[in-house]
């Protein structure tokens, strides 16, 4: 597979700084949420992930070195790490691993070690919190943190449909734990930004409220139950004078002016075109807080290389100018996207923003 390389690119992670604060940039940053180790190995002939996560620390430094090195290639100003507290969470899996649910009553809730949690979390990421930051090239920064918001994490220990059943036959329950859930990621995102996050610029986790009609939860639950527990992690995260971006996927219209003035988020990934194109969210929300997305995944996956390139001309002429953008796939690039089609998009942003083939 042929490979641009770009002449004379020099990383700047103030660029994407600038659009998460809703400021516009001319070297409009590019920016996705997870790629996929199929398309960094096709690209780099590396496999990064399988050394990240190495007990040797030699091995783990290198992992990280080569990963940090992809996206430099790539012409971003940043990479994307965050390590889930879904991944420590014990008795955990109804939501990533379609397991049963943990807790169903309120003698599991009381049962259930939660104080444990932050310490196995750290046990586990701290080490590689620490490769990242010593492999980190000078010009760049992360985006990320500490992954999952607090409804994927309840999902992960009770099931979305037990969740659901809950919050009729016990409510008070179902509200108890979004809050239990919320000291859990507090103590957590308290350690993490006092100890590990001088390598990160940004600050994100990723919870998906909503599908592609509607949102998951009753748009009050989500009020009254979720956004409160958001609104003291962006509080932190604010108070270290750095922006937090939410990624969430689905069609949240009903209650995302809400999610901006609750949870004071300062921008928002993710979009999908059977919802809204990108530059519906711009034009609805670019006066508010930086928009980042652009290419629906599926785009990415079905079209050809000059389609993806018309498709994306075609956004950025719509969304130039308005607000903080950076642009990516709406989701994610997945093992599945074809390596040629995120090659298209990447290819198409650089050129756009002027940068010159060797």
């Amino acid at each position: 597979m042929d490979i641009i390389r770009y002449r004379d690119f020099q990383p700047d992670y103030r660029n994407l700084v600038k659009a998460a604060t809703n400021q516009w940039v001319d070297r409009i940053p590019l920016y996705e949420h997870i790629i996929g180790g199929k398309v960094i190995y096709e690209t780099t002939g590396t496999r990064p992930y399988d050394l990240m996560a190495s007990k040797d620390p030699a091995e783990m430094r290198e992992g990280f070195r080569q990963y940090w090195d992809f996206w430099k290639q790539m012409g971003y100003d940043t990479a994307s790490v965050e390590f889930c507290i879904t991944d420590i969470l014990i008795g955990g899996g109804a939501l990533g691993n379609h397991k049963e649910g943990c807790i169903k009553t309120r003698e599991d809730f009381e049962k259930y070690p939660w104080d444990r949690l932050p310490e196995l979390y750290f046990e586990r990421f701290a080490p590689m919190f620490q490769a990242l930051a010593e492999t980190c090239p000078a010009g760049m920064k992360a985006v990320g943190g500490v992954g999952n918001g607090v409804f994927e994490c309840v999902q992960d220990l009770v099931g979305y449909m037990d969740l659901c059943f809950m919050r009729s036959d016990d409510e008070e329950l179902y509200r108890d734990l979004f809050k239990k859930m919320g000291d859990v990621q507090v103590a957590t995102w308290e350690r993490f930004l006092k100890e590990f996050s001088d390598a990160y610029c940004v600050l994100r986790f990723g919870d998906d409220l909503g599908f592609n009609t509607m949102t998951l939860l009753p748009t009050e639950d989500i009020k009254e139950c979720i956004l409160p527990q958001y609104r003291r992690i962006t509080d932190l995260v604010h108070a270290t004078n750095r922006p937090f971006l939410l990624h969430s996927c689905g069609n949240l219209f009903a209650v995302f002016d809400d999610i901006i003035e609750q949870a004071n988020i300062n921008a928002k990934h993710s979009n999908e075109d059977g919802i809204a194109h990108f530059s519906v969210w711009v034009d609805r929300y670019g006066d508010k807080i930086g928009n980042f997305g652009g290419i629906d995944t599926d785009v990415l996956c079905r079209c050809t290389p000059a389609e993806i390139r018309e498709y994306i001309l075609d956004c950025l002429e719509k969304v130039k100018g308005h607000g903080g953008i950076a642009f990516a796939s709406g989701n994610s690039i997945p093992d599945y996207v074809p390596t040629e089609g995120y090659l298209a998009m990447v290819d198409t942003v650089r050129q756009w923003r002027g940068e010159r083939p060797e």
